[in-house]
């Protein structure tokens, strides 16, 4: 990664969940498969169901049905299957954790005074027990979920609804994400976005997205903002 040389005056940190906060691929991937084979289907491998992951559940067991990112199953097969899938992953939710340096990260950022949230496309019943249950939920103010409003990433409403929920310019609300998705909300609102290179942006680099930084890890944020 090369260095950044600037600083943004940001007020409050938005931070996606899967694959910048937390390390879900293995459960999520293992929930399909057993969906998968509960179903008579073959496994994927992990590699491949890994890169699905990034914009719901829905289209996580969409795409390991037809193995194509972009193609939608018959309608009865998904209702058929979603509920299966929703039954394993119940099951292995709470052994996700944390990637390298959140902890130390969330911790840095609060201590110099950032006020935090979390917005994940994640729907609300899984965010937050997983958060309480890996004890991230006590450094958010607001935790916006996948079905929490009427619209999600790419979508700029969650951060939208944020910068208003903090009482801060959306110009000043920093998102720190891992995908198309949270660039692609960012823009759309106008804030800015750090990305985080160990993610899950379907297999594709995060240089390649348009994000404003690519940080290490959350800590390596604090250089680059300073607090107004």
């Amino acid at each position: 990664m090369k260095p950044v040389h600037f600083q943004l005056d940001i007020s409050a940190i938005v931070i996606d969940l899967d694959g910048t906060l937390l390390h879900t691929a293995p459960e999520l991937s293992e929930a399909a498969n057993r969906m998968l084979r509960e179903m008579d289907y073959a496994p994927v491998s992990p590699e491949l169901l890994a890169s699905y992951i990034g914009n719901g559940i829905s289209w996580l067991v969409k795409r390991a049905l037809t193995g194509d990112m972009h193609a939608t199953p018959d309608a009865a097969l998904f209702d058929h299957a979603l509920p299966i899938f929703e039954k394993h992953y119940t099951e292995l939710l709470l052994k996700s954790r944390p990637f390298d340096g959140v902890i130390a990260g969330l911790d840095a950022m609060q201590a110099a005074g950032f006020r935090l949230g979390c917005v994940t496309n994640k729907l609300a019943r899984y965010t937050e027990p997983l958060l309480q249950g890996v004890g991230l939920a006590k450094y958010f103010e607001i935790v916006i979920s996948g079905d929490t409003l009427a619209e999600k990433k790419p979508h700029p409403m969650q951060l939208l609804h944020a910068a208003k929920f903090f009482g801060v310019p959306v110009e000043k609300l920093l998102l720190i994400g891992d995908s198309l998705s949270d660039t692609l909300a960012a823009r759309a609102a106008g804030c800015p976005v750090f990305c985080v290179p160990y993610g899950y942006n379907h297999g594709e680099p995060a240089e390649t997205l348009d994000q404003d930084a690519v940080i290490k890890n959350l800590a390596a944020a604090l250089p680059l903002i300073k607090r107004t």
